[in-house]
């Protein structure tokens, strides 16, 4: 009996021991969660008072309940304009990665070509959007899409390229030797070895350029063209004083970055899964 009692209570005593640490990770996790929402709520509460109490004009700063009364008046056209802005990025972030995957694995075989696209890209992420938007505006037109487009692609460049050729660069001596030791082509290394070594500072870079993405979409949309985007109407709606209205466009486009945003970082887990622990190299 004092066996089958000894038994019990420790296994009782492991499970106790087995749940502690389940239950204080839980309650980490929950609280990494609540801290932003608690953050935001007391920014918000700051915020009206701020407008209320010191008498505010809505030119200056509209209060939340304003710009959130404005919101749900105009959530269809923050809906489609976020539509419209948001396809802008998606191309423009996919053909300004591939394009900047493409380059650094050039320059990563080549000092010739590092030593041109380095300070391209240099150059490329120090470009003004204020300049290039009209630019590429007067040279496709002010009816196209394609002037948005390129100007997420060309702001999308620069990070991806630095990071993955900063992680192509990272390939272990003794990985290199053994790919050579079994007389692996260049293109074989680069598929097997480097490319796959490479994706945490791949992810890196889109995880920036995923939100940089947004910004010069919506800035982008400032400087004329369709007026169908985030930016055309936050500059229509300040333009005719609707400045809680404009405010309601500026919400939309926080959400649409932090929509593209969770959504890399999505692609990313799943890639972690498949070629294991993606390390964080932020």
């Amino acid at each position: 009996m004092s066996a089958t009692t000894g038994t019990a209570g420790a296994a009782g005593t492991a499970v106790t021991a087995g749940t502690a640490p389940r239950r204080r990770a839980s309650l980490a996790r929950l609280g990494r969660l609540l801290a932003p929402v608690l953050l935001g709520v007391a920014v918000l509460v700051a915020w009206q008072a701020l407008v209320v109490g010191a008498d505010l004009p809505p030119y200056l700063l509209p209060s939340p309940t304003a710009i959130a009364e404005q919101l749900r008046e105009v959530v269809p056209l923050v809906w489609s304009a976020a539509l419209a802005t948001g396809a802008n990025v998606l191309v423009g972030l996919l053909v300004g990665a591939a394009t900047a995957v493409l380059a650094a694995v050039v320059a990563a075989r080549s000092r010739m070509v590092d030593g041109l696209l380095s300070p391209t890209a240099a150059a490329v992420s120090v470009m003004p959007i204020v300049a290039l938007a009209p630019a590429l505006n007067t040279l496709f037109g002010t009816t196209s899409t394609t002037p948005r487009r390129l100007v997420v692609a060309v702001v999308v460049f620069a990070p991806v390229f630095v990071t993955t050729l900063r992680g192509l660069r990272q390939v272990q001596p003794v990985h290199r030797d053994l790919m050579r030791a079994y007389a692996a082509t260049g293109a074989q290394t680069t598929r097997t070895v480097t490319i796959p070594g490479a994706l945490p500072y791949l992810f890196t870079g889109l995880r920036i350029a995923s939100s940089t993405g947004v910004i010069a979409a919506v800035v982008a949309e400032y400087f004329g063209g369709l007026q169908n985007g985030l930016g055309s109407r936050i500059t229509s709606a300040a333009a005719n004083s609707a400045y809680a209205r404009a405010w309601a466009f500026v919400l939309g486009a926080i959400v649409l970055g932090l929509v593209f945003y969770l959504a890399t970082a999505a692609v990313e887990r799943v890639v972690a899964r498949r070629h294991g622990t993606v390390p964080d190299v932020t």
